[in-house]
């Protein structure tokens, strides 16, 4: 698998699921443009981290939400790496875990903001300027919890179910210009805020005390999601394009329960 002389722009990217698929990408080959809401000192040692390889990163502080932000990061981008030819959405919000009738509809509009309006604002400003390349893939972030609709998951479900609804329209539009779009729907993944969830849902301090209920003997790691990201940009997957891809060993979208 090789991404060599392709630019990656990757929301997100500088910590958690979005690091690993920053570190993925450049393993292979592209160059990395990181945007990042927050952090900033954790986007710089990722950077550091992409340019060990040998790649070329940029980091650039954007709230996906806000679209006169996001002109501006994928100019930034494009002005120190060249059009970007990978475009990989991981930026996310968790939501409050409250029942429907029960929500508030501004904490709604901000998790809307981020994964529906942020993927179709970055959409706009970058594939455009795709369709000019021999390749173009759009990788969005969803959640394994969108096959099965628990309860209490709103707005977080709604707005992943939104996000994999746009995905498939962009495949079927995009298709005839060579572009690929899927989705990667990872389960409960350990980084702060998979940790954060069993510990609001579960009441589990330790997320490992969970790796006995998981299929394969642990819970999904990042890496595993940026492997996969990085295998649906590689030029070892030609034939895949509008697919959601459910990354929680076999669970089929099934909430963990607290062991015991």
């Amino acid at each position: 698998m090789t991404s060599t002389g392709r630019v990656a722009l990757v929301t997100g990217g500088n910590r958690g699921i979005g690091g690993a698929i920053s570190l993925a990408l450049a393993r292979d080959g592209a160059d990395v443009a990181i945007l990042y809401r927050r952090d900033e000192a954790s986007a710089r040692e990722m950077a550091a981290r992409v340019e060990k390889m040998g790649r070329r990163c940029v980091t650039v502080q954007a709230d996906v939400g806000d679209h006169e932000q996001v002109k501006a990061a994928v100019a930034t981008a494009s002005q120190a790496l060249g059009t970007v030819d990978i475009l990989v959405h991981n930026a996310g919000l968790a939501s409050r875990g409250l029942a429907i009738a029960e929500s508030d509809p501004k904490e709604w509009r901000r998790v809307f903001d981020t994964h529906v309006f942020g993927a179709m604002y970055l959409v706009r400003e970058l594939v455009p300027a795709m369709r000019g390349k021999p390749r173009g893939d759009v990788v969005f972030l969803s959640s394994a919890a969108t096959f099965r609709h628990p309860p209490r998951y709103s707005p977080y479900l709604p707005a992943k179910a939104g996000l994999e609804a746009m995905a498939r329209g962009l495949a079927k539009e995009e298709r005839k210009n060579n572009i690929r779009v899927n989705v990667v729907a990872p389960g409960v993944v350990e980084t702060e805020m998979g940790k954060r969830l069993v510990k609001g849902t579960l009441g589990v301090d330790d997320i490992k005390t969970l790796y006995a209920t998981y299929p394969f003997g642990r819970v999904c790691q990042p890496e595993d999601v940026a492997d996969c990201v990085a295998f649906l940009c590689s030029p070892g997957c030609q034939y895949v394009s509008g697919q959601v891809i459910y990354m929680d060993g076999g669970l089929g979208g099934e909430v963990p329960v607290k062991p015991g």
